[in-house]
């Protein structure tokens, strides 16, 4: 009996996005160990890079063994869209630490054994990556198909978004002096909010208790963040670099970097919450009969 349960559901690990997976758990558990064993992952850089690459090799374990004993009908979530909000998660924060590992921690000339396994590790880290864009592609649904909404490209972008507020909370330094730079800080506060609210609404099941239809509330909230950031991509630069140069030197915790960073990643989001707008819009108003 428990062979055939067993057996039962061996296309977790033989399909396309099984066998992606088994990449990414291995990939990431060569890239953490290697860093690992080289002792040498300090500073808020280094535990994000460590975090990112446990977190992942972790719930990708769990998922597969739940879709291999065939476990997860029995979780009260959405299981299709867990799985897709997680690998475009998992790609996000793969793909930051395959960019911040080598530039925080692999310097030039690199001769070391260290540095070599540190780029290997970051090699590993970039294959990794792919596994997890490689699931996300795999699952993505369908056009017309809005059965999981969180595999369609608005619901990635969910995820996408609210990824990239959490890089701009992360760099956010010093704001509370002018008002433009507070108004910045709501703004990414309140769509960060909502969006993370209907990423967890959508995997709970809970967005079908909803009084009003969801995909206008949808468009209408997509609407609303573009003007707020467009809002935000105009008053940040304005207000952040108004009168003053940048310092010289400026090393990685400089605090001119950090609102420039800041800067680019408001413009990513603000193109996100465009396509998002887009999408959206098709779906709800030009659907495929």
């Amino acid at each position: 009996e428990a062979m055939a349960v067993v057996t039962a559901n061996l296309r977790a690990v033989t399909s396309w996005v099984g066998i992606a997976r088994l990449f990414a758990i291995l990939l990431s558990c060569i890239s953490f160990s290697l860093v690992a064993s080289t002792g040498d992952f300090h500073g808020p850089y280094g535990t994000w890079c460590m975090f990112s690459w446990c977190f992942c090799f972790a719930v990708t374990v769990l998922v597969v063994l739940l879709e291999l004993l065939e476990l997860y009908p029995k979780l009260p979530l959405s299981w299709d869209d867990f799985t897709s909000a997680f690998s475009m998660l998992a790609a996000l924060m793969i793909f930051t630490s395959s960019v911040v590992f080598p530039s925080t921690f692999i310097s030039s000339p690199c001769s070391s054994s260290r540095c070599a396994r540190q780029a290997a590790a970051t090699a590993t880290s970039c294959f990794c990556f792919l596994a997890y864009a490689l699931e996300v592609g795999l699952t993505r649904a369908k056009p017309g198909d809005i059965s999981s909404f969180l595999s369609t490209v608005p619901g990635l972008l969910k995820v996408f978004e609210a990824y990239v507020a959490c890089l701009i909370f992360s760099l956010l330094d010093s704001y509370s002096s002018k008002a433009g730079l507070q108004w910045c800080v709501a703004v990414y506060s309140i769509c960060f909010i909502i969006t993370l609210l209907i990423i967890i609404f959508t995997i709970g099941r809970c967005l079908s208790y909803m009084p009003c239809p969801l995909e206008q509330v949808l468009v209408a909230y997509n609407a609303l963040a573009l003007v707020m950031y467009l809002t935000a991509t105009i008053l940040w630069p304005l207000y952040s670099f108004n009168n003053t140069s940048r310092p010289n030197p400026c090393g990685t915790d400089c605090w001119w970097n950090k609102k420039l960073g800041v800067t680019f990643l408001t413009i990513f989001n603000l193109l996100a919450y465009l396509v998002d707008l887009v999408y959206s819009t098709r779906m709800v108003f030009i659907r495929a009969p």
